[in-house]
């Protein structure tokens, strides 16, 4: 079968396709679809048929392009139309996490695989629930367990949905943090020696992360007590253990 008939047939597998797709997915799509053919499609031909499409909508004629995001291909807009779109969309879905969920969901797209107590030494304050709505909402997931630290604590990194959600293929096509603070979309915290304190209160009013000159997240051990580090594995074994809210977020409703 000619190229130039299957391009069709794969736009519009891609354009309605609730989830990304990835070559595999279809080169068994088409030949499902043409089974009453003898030859086969070839992942081979979907990839010379998949770069002709990507070439196709890189024109400036055309408001979207087709991007490999979450995992697999979709059609997405052209970054110069976002503001064009926010107004339909605005932050619609973002606005259903609060300050406290979009921080730790930044830390564990930054510094994933990473633990719940990883994750309070960097906040500086308990993550239970934000975890807890980050898991309910499939934008990261369990990834394992930490073999290495004491009780061996559950790690936490991003999900498909999430790379889905923001444009993204894999983690390593985030912003690199330098770059978000060079655009002043975060403000660096300076670091002193008399910063850090042990009033809960006064960690619960600070929301912004700390950072080295390099723009790099840091871990602050200081802020955790030698046994709580200690004890943060254990906590992390039952993922279902997310009854007190201590995080600073107001519980949505």
């Amino acid at each position: 079968m000619e190229l130039s008939t299957i391009i069709p047939h794969i736009e519009a597998l891609i354009f309605a396709s609730e989830k990304p797709l990835t070559n595999l997915e279809i080169v068994e799509l088409i030949n499902n679809a043409f089974g009453f053919m003898e030859e086969r499609i070839s992942l081979d031909q979907v990839d010379s048929c998949i770069e002709g499409i990507r070439e196709k909508y890189q024109s400036e004629f055309y408001p979207f392009e087709m991007r490999q995001s979450g995992g697999g291909w979709q059609f997405l807009t052209k970054v110069e139309y976002h503001k064009t779109l926010a107004q339909l969309n605005g932050e619609r879905f973002l606005k259903r996490l609060s300050n406290a969920a979009i921080e730790t969901l930044a830390i564990i797209a930054y510094k994933q695989p990473i633990t719940k107590g990883e994750i309070e030494s960097i906040r500086g304050v308990n993550s239970d629930y934000s975890i807890q709505k980050l898991l309910e909402k499939e934008l990261i997931i369990i990834a394992g367990r930490n073999e290495h630290m004491p009780g061996k604590p559950l790690i936490y990194a991003t999900s498909k949905n999430f790379m889905d959600y923001f444009g993204i293929n894999t983690p390593a096509d985030l912003p690199k943090i330098r770059e978000v603070l060079a655009e002043q979309m975060v403000e660096p915290t300076i670091i002193n020696s008399g910063m850090f304190t042990s009033d809960v209160e006064e960690a619960k009013d600070e929301s912004t992360l700390l950072v080295d000159s390099n723009g790099d997240l840091i871990i602050n051990t200081t802020e955790m007590p030698e046994d709580k580090q200690a004890d943060a594995g254990a906590s992390d074994n039952d993922p279902g253990n997310i009854d007190e809210h201590t995080d600073e977020e107001t519980p949505e409703i």
